[in-house]
């Protein structure tokens, strides 16, 4: 007799907010996400950029009506703690790839840190190979499994600040922040290169996204160990991705007119740009997360990505 086996099927929920997840290594985003959604039970998510599976550390993951402002975080400042193995080189920059012996690491940090501040500010920094950006459909790191090298434009990044942990050679650990769109696989081969010895990210770790920061985040075991409520309870609300913008409290007839798509001629002088919106209903006095608004030059506020009416 023919026996099936069973595929228990997820069960979706509507579950609303933010998990920031102390990533394992070995572990891709998705991977990630995919594992904690299921903990959850939710019905939908995503993650806020990607962190490779060999790195580990911050990574906010987004659920329900959460994702809607995942974007910012895409797009927010990030710092890594990033470890560099000086005189040696790797096919793919970290320590996934081929390694080879390439010269004599620094005798001391007094010949590095020059180099350093070299690339400290507004710089140039080409993607490497080994990366999720695709050409014609199909991300780069295929094209390199296959052994093909494309030409990649250079594009503008900035690095605000290199901070030296420690140099015990050929080892050099470092605090970096920089803007979205950095490499650090990249900045240390660079940084090999301008020494003259080669180098490969033996190691990374990210300390910062946007505002929220590492030690607040929980690990995967941990979230694995927890049952049902402690998951829900360790979720930040959605408005928290965007608690950097001004905010604006509306009444009851500014939230319905802002609810159904209208906007606000009535606002007294509100500051222009993106606005944290903040609404009351019938139901309660209680002013409640309803979404992100824009003002305009004209003064009129508009709603810019809302939160679904069964959220607040």
């Amino acid at each position: 007799m023919h026996c099936r086996k069973r595929q228990k099927k997820m069960a979706k929920r509507k579950i609303d907010g933010v998990l920031l997840l102390d990533k394992p290594f070995g572990f891709s985003s998705n991977g990630a996400l995919l594992k904690c959604r299921w903990l959850l039970q939710a019905e939908k998510g995503g993650h806020t950029g990607v962190l490779d599976p060999f790195a580990t550390g911050l990574l906010p993951l987004c659920f329900g009506e959460a994702t809607k402002f995942a974007q910012r975080m895409l797009d927010a400042d990030k710092g890594y703690r990033a470890t560099i193995r000086f005189g040696q080189m790797s096919t793919t920059l970290d320590g996934e790839g081929e390694i080879s012996e390439t010269g004599v690491a620094p005798a001391d940090l007094a010949e590095i840190m020059p180099i350093l501040a070299q690339f400290t500010g507004p710089i140039e920094q080409t993607p490497p190979m080994y990366s999720a950006l695709k050409v014609a459909g199909k991300a780069l790191y295929e094209y390199a499994r296959e052994g093909v090298v494309l030409e990649r434009k250079s594009r503008p990044i900035t690095i605000y600040e290199i901070n030296v942990v420690s140099y015990d050679a050929p080892v050099l650990v470092v605090d970096v922040l920089c803007s979205k769109g950095t490499y650090i696989r990249v900045l240390a081969e660079d940084i090999g290169n301008a020494l003259g010895c080669g180098a490969y990210l033996s190691g990374l770790r990210r300390t910062l996204t946007g505002g929220f920061k590492l030690e607040d985040a929980i690990t995967l075991d941990e979230y694995i160990a927890m049952d049902m409520p402690l998951r829900e309870a360790k979720l930040l609300p959605a408005e928290q991705l965007i608690i950097e913008l001004p905010s604006v409290q509306l009444n009851l007839s500014q939230t319905a007119l802002m609810r159904n798509g209208m906007p606000i001629l009535d606002l007294v002088k509100p500051p222009q740009g993106e606005l944290r919106l903040y609404g009351l209903s019938e139901k309660s006095d209680n002013p409640v997360f309803i979404g992100l608004g824009e003002v305009g030059a004209d003064g009129v506020l508009r709603p810019k990505r809302l939160l679904s009416t069964h959220v607040g």
